[in-house]
């Protein structure tokens, strides 16, 4: 009998028999949740790891029939060493793991100290590819005594690919459960004033760092495949809005901030305009000053380290560009975390005084 269980059959049946293990005092979990990394660089943590990523039928939409063979046959056999070579470019080797779990445990550390007065609070973090898996972070939430939890879809912009995913994983898990917590999920934030201020902060913060003036700030989101968004996924809108309040909040001209898309994967058509060719016509037209930030991700990571701050910079240097900077994440910054402790706090209402 775990520890939710217990707390449950005590409020229904009474104190339980003298001798049986102490039942704990029912508790809130939060459960904060980024899209995942693998357990090392080499081929086989790396294959496991995409295996896991690109089963995803919320990541790739095609029939199992077309795409399995491509993914057994053709990506798993050839992606792994790439991928690999990619990530130990960025790799935290002083902890032997990928930036996007350093920044996400601090995350999840110091959510938990922020609500430390809350004794009735207990704050965890998984990843929904690889570990600490959502499952086994859940379990741990109930073996602390947690009838309620929160889960946090660490995604500032819904997209079934990234938000639903998790909470699929999530209420998967509970299906095997008899008992189940009451559940409630952090919804979508991406046009939050706390969001979009800890943005500007952020921003004017790293500028104020450069030695040149940016002529192009462009805002990299992470693309879809058209196709989702034509069945009715509402993240490319999101994000043009995150952006449109975001550069009324810096009061800037209009074309100064640009919106485009990263990270696209396969044949299809994807969200455009694309990063790299934009940074590359920027500097083929004459613009030699731009900077790139991410404000989809919440902590910085592969795509954000390696594709924006090293590739792109690369792009826009051999086009012609001159100046290149990348604005880190939010990640677990002051003005990071108040996005996170607010959005939590929100949330809890209700279940928290």
């Amino acid at each position: 009998m775990n520890a939710l269980t217990k707390t449950i059959a005590e409020r229904a049946t009474g104190p339980l028999p003298a001798g049986h293990p102490t039942v704990k005092q029912p508790k809130v979990g939060v459960l904060l949740v980024n899209l995942g990394t693998p357990d090392g660089t080499d081929f086989k943590p790396m294959r496991r790891y995409l295996k896991e990523f690109l089963s995803d039928k919320r990541v790739i939409e095609w029939p199992r029939a077309a795409w399995y063979p491509i993914l057994y046959g053709i990506v798993l056999n050839t992606r792994p060493k790439k991928s690999g070579a990619a990530y130990a470019e960025i790799w935290n080797h002083e902890r032997n793991e990928s930036p996007l779990r350093t920044f996400t445990r601090a995350q999840g550390e110091k959510l938990a100290l922020r609500l430390a007065g809350r004794g009735e609070i207990v704050v965890d973090w998984a990843m929904r590819y690889g570990n600490p898996s959502i499952a086994a972070r859940t379990d741990y939430l109930l073996e602390q005594g947690c009838d309620r939890i929160l889960v946090y879809p660490l995604y500032p912009q819904y997209a079934a690919a990234t938000t639903a995913t998790v909470n699929d994983k999530f209420f998967e898990h509970m299906m095997s459960k008899r008992w189940m917590p009451a559940v409630r999920t952090v919804p979508p934030y991406h046009d939050e004033p706390i969001y979009i201020d800890a943005l500007a902060r952020s921003i004017e913060t790293h500028l104020a760092t450069l030695d040149f003036e940016p002529e192009r700030v462009i805002a990299s989101y992470h693309g879809i495949p058209q196709s989702y968004f034509r069945k009715g996924d509402p993240y490319h809108c999101h994000c043009q809005k995150t952006s449109r309040l975001l550069e009324e909040r810096l009061g800037w001209p209009k074309g100064r901030l640009m919106t485009c898309f990263q990270s696209r994967f396969g044949p299809e058509e994807w969200l455009q305009p694309y990063t790299d060719k934009t940074v590359e016509a920027l500097a083929k037209e004459g613009i030699k000053r731009i900077a790139v930030f991410n404000p989809g991700f919440v902590s910085d990571c592969l795509e954000t380290l390696e594709e924006i701050a090293g590739e792109a910079g690369e792009i826009f240097h051999e086009a012609g560009g001159e100046h290149f900077a990348h604005i880190p994440c939010l990640n677990d910054s002051e003005p990071g975390m108040d996005v996170i402790e607010a959005m939590v706090r929100r949330e809890l209402r209700g279940w928290v005084d």
